[in-house]
């Protein structure tokens, strides 16, 4: 059974949110007040609540498959094609990988296209695609 999440995070601009959320990652916009806009991420509700402390990404990290994974990162997992659909906007909106496009877990369980970027607001995401059957 395929649950939808929620998931609340705090932006310094609603303006700068649609445009990230909405017209790069082509997430439709909700509801929304003065405070805050959700989006459906990918059949998740991601809701942007306005705040005014500063935002940064004091960077944490794990090692996973020989590279340094950010602390914290939320994302989704895609078919294939989504995948490349999202990772040719990205590279066609001049947006920058965290780490770039590549395929972890090589020939091992689990393995997959994944890539990691940061939206305009210092959160860190991963996109994801398992390269077999889905497996976790």
């Amino acid at each position: 059974m395929n649950i939808p999440f929620h998931l609340a995070i705090g932006v310094s601009d609603l303006e700068k949110a649609r445009q990230f959320y909405g017209n790069i990652l082509n997430a439709k916009e909700g509801r929304s007040s003065h405070l805050w806009v959700d989006f459906n991420f990918f059949g998740h509700q991601l809701t942007c609540h306005l705040i005014k402390a500063q935002i940064t990404s004091a960077l944490n990290s794990n090692p996973v498959d020989n590279r340094d994974v950010p602390i914290p990162h939320f994302g989704v997992t895609l078919s294939a094609q989504e995948f490349d659909k999202i990772e040719n906007r990205l590279r066609e909106q001049g947006i920058s990988f965290f780490i770039e496009p590549q395929i972890r877990f090589k020939n091992k369980t689990g393995e997959q296209k994944t890539m990691f970027f940061k939206d305009p607001f210092e959160h860190f995401i991963e996109i994801k695609s398992y390269t077999k059957k889905q497996e976790y």
